[in-house]
Parts: C-alpha cells; structure tokens; sequence
C-alpha cells in the first residue's frame, strides 16, 4: 500500500526545526510585548463571504487561490488566505474596537492555493499585527520602529531595508486609477500578460510590475502623486518626520501601492536582498475603511504581516542563528537496573526543580550501558548522570561531563544539582 505523503506545498516543521521557529516566536513575543501588543487568536477557518467583502471578489486571491468549501450545513466557509479581515471581524463581533484604541498582533497558518516555490507555500505562517482607533501618523511609525527594533533583535537589522508611500484617500484613488487606465490603454499590446489582465481588474497593481519593459512604459505615466489630498500628503510628511527623528531609515517608492482596495494613506515594505526574487519580508499600511466595510462603525486602523517561512530562511541563510537554539537537552541521566531506574526518575525531577529553564532527559528502554552512553551523545547533552545498582546503594551518582575533558565525579544525590548549575552556568531563580 503506497504511503500517503504531504499535501504539496504544505510542509512539516520536523523536531530538529522548531527550535528556531520558536526562538523567532519568542523573540516577536517580546519585543511586540514591551510595546503594550496583545495577542489575539482566531479560527483559521471564516465565512467565505468575509473574505469577499475584505479582498474582493475580483481579486486573484479570491477568484483563484483560496481554499473554499461547503460544510455539512452547505454553508461556504474558506481556510483563511490573510489574518486581517478575521482580526476585524474578532474585534466587532466582542466589542474591541468601537470607541477604542488597540493594539493586537497574532501568529499563525495561513492558506493560499499557489505556485509552491522557495519561500511561497501553500500552508504558510504569518504575523500580524493590527492597531485600531488611532488617526495620526505617530501609530504608523511607532509600527516601524518597533520593526527596526525586532530586526535588530533577530540581528536582521543590517539585512533589511524600509520602503514607503502614501496612496492617498480613496477619491484621490479613483482620479488617479481613471488617469492610468487611460494613459496605459495605448500601450496594452506592450504590456506583460499580468499587467493586461489587471489593467481591467487591479490597474494600480501594474506599479509594482516586476516586468522591465512595463516599468519603462510606467516612467511616462501620470503620477499618484499629482492627484493626492493635502490630509494624506500633511499625513505621510509628519510619519517621514518622525521616522527621521526615531533614526528609522527609509526610501520612498512612489509606485509602491497595496492590492487591496481598503489600503489607503501609509503604505510600507520591509525588503531584503538575501532571499533572491521573495524579497518582501513584512508589509502593511493604514486601512481605516475596513472596519466599516465589514459592518462596523468607521475606525481608523494600520496594520502588517511578515511571513515566518522567510524569516526562517533568512536567520539560516545568513548564519544568524544562536549557538543557544537547539533541541538539544543540557543533562541526560541513565539508568541500569530496576531500581536504578526508579531513582533515576526520582532525581530527574529533583533536577528539574533545581535547574529551572535546563532541558533534563530521562533514559526509558532499557538497554545496555554503552548504548545508553551512545543515547546521551545524540541528545547533545553537556553532561551525563549514571545511576546503577552500586550508585543506587549508595546513594551517589556519577556526572560525566560530555562535551569537556573534564573527570567524571561520584557526587551523593543531592548534591548532583549543585554540580550542575554550576557547570551548565544556571542559576536558580531561588538563589538569584
């Protein structure tokens, strides 16, 4: 019988993996944390008609990528291509948002049906982060600083670069969507498939043609520039004032624009030259129409997503990961005996309690010493504690140092934490 594999583009994140896509957790978890970000945590799995309503029916997200289906009841539900829109919905469905201002972020898969490639995948993780009630352009660059500061964590800081642009009201927009339509209709012939296609669906998206040819056309183009609004404009002058004061550098890219109809005023990406043609690491920008578009009342709100995969693949790529992310246990005891077993047990947790934060792996399933010594080297412990019958009478153990020349000590049992801490470096937190 053929074993059944992975859905393409869905990938596991296997044992010797997950270590570093929890340090890249932990490390968001704290640096969103020390800016008053909460987390939110929501179905991956909504009403398709919310996607409809967010996107946009004549998107290419909608039409050809997500993953819909008809439950049991027949109503229309999809795994969720992007976070925002259920975030909003979250938040009017148990009163977040009206009258309010938050700050949320949240973590997680999401689903899109694409071209797997490096980087791109079809169950992929994102985080998001979502800020509600707050007007001026002092939230859009508190956003980008915290960012800067999360590169800096992750030591991506010299490895990214700040994109932004303004894209002004909607009525603004509309003006300057009607200008290129017009002016791009006279070169339809010459433009790439993508931008022919989007010149009557998505035209603003024909900006951000990877296509040189296009851009070529596009330099002769009217300029959104010319049709913003003085709000917007006096908006993104004060964001580029205080990123310019926060020491957050940035280059504006006036063709810079989002997909998404309900993008307006602050748009930015977050760029890297370390992971070939998937160089767009966060992106984000204000939508202060989507609260209302999805029934709720207006409210102001930006927001941005980052996807985990390629992060991930930067911190590998640029040998950017600490010596300290590993699976690896700090301590392996072994045990030969019955009763050698038991009192292995027993001391295993004695050792937990004093060595809070260490990794302390118990032996099970018997076996002889050296394959039990073998088992100990594979789990990367620094140290070994051998407990057998002699030991048990005793009541000593022997702690062999693994990854040293140091000599191996017959210590009394409660004693062996002592020698512990003091060789792995830890200290408990009742002797802090």
């Amino acid at each position: 019988m053929a074993k059944i594999q992975a859905i393409r583009g869905m990938n596991d994140i296997l044992p010797d993996q997950t270590p570093l896509w929890q340090y890249l957790e932990d490390t968001v978890r704290r640096v969103l944390g020390s800016y008053g970000y909460q987390e939110i945590r929501m179905p991956v799995v909504e009403q398709t008609e919310l996607f409809k309503r967010s996107i946009g029916e004549v998107t290419d997200i909608v039409e050809k990528e997500m993953y819909t289906f008809a439950d049991r009841n027949g109503d229309s539900l999809t795994l969720r291509p992007e976070g925002t829109a259920g975030c909003v919905r979250a938040g009017e469905e148990h009163g977040l948002l009206f009258n309010q201002s938050r700050r949320l972020w949240y973590t997680g898969p999401m689903f899109r049906h694409e071209r797997p490639q490096k980087g791109r995948y079809r169950q992929f993780h994102q985080i998001g982060v979502e800020c509600f009630g707050m007007n001026g352009p002092d939230i859009d660059a508190e956003l980008l600083v915290m960012t800067a500061r999360l590169w800096q964590a992750l030591g991506l800081a010299g490895h990214t670069r700040l994109e932004l642009n303004t894209i002004g009201t909607a009525e603004a927009r509309r003006a300057f969507r009607a200008a290129l339509v017009e002016f791009l209709s006279g070169f339809r012939d010459d433009l790439d498939e993508d931008s022919q296609r989007r010149l009557e669906t998505n035209p603003l998206r024909i900006l951000d043609s990877k296509n040189q040819d296009t851009q070529r056309i596009l330099d002769a183009a009217p300029k959104l520039d010319d049709f913003l609004d003085d709000e917007s404009r006096a908006h993104f002058d004060r964001l580029r004032e205080l990123l310019d004061a926060a020491g957050v550098g940035y280059t504006v890219n006036p063709r810079l624009v989002r997909g998404l109809d309900y993008y307006g005023k602050t748009v930015f990406e977050w760029i890297t030259d370390s992971l070939g043609a998937q160089g767009t690491v966060c992106a984000g920008g204000r939508y202060d129409g989507l609260v209302e578009q999805l029934g709720g009342r207006a409210t102001p709100a930006v927001g941005f997503a980052m996807g985990m995969e390629r992060l991930v693949l930067m911190l590998e790529t640029l040998e950017l990961v600490p010596d300290t992310v590993s699976g690896d246990a700090d301590v392996y005891v072994t045990a030969m005996g019955e009763a050698a077993v038991s009192a292995a047990m027993a001391l295993s947790e004695r050792l937990r309690d004093e060595l809070p934060g260490a990794v302390v792996m118990t032996h099970c399933g018997g076996g002889s010493f050296k394959s039990q010594m073998k088992k100990a080297d594979r789990s990367g412990a620094r140290y070994a504690v051998i407990l057998g019958d002699n030991e048990v009478s005793a009541g000593t153990a022997a702690v062999k140092p693994l990854r040293s020349d140091d000599p191996q000590q017959e210590l009394p049992q409660d004693q062996v934490g002592d020698a512990l801490r003091r060789g792995l470096g830890r200290v408990s937190d009742q002797t802090q």
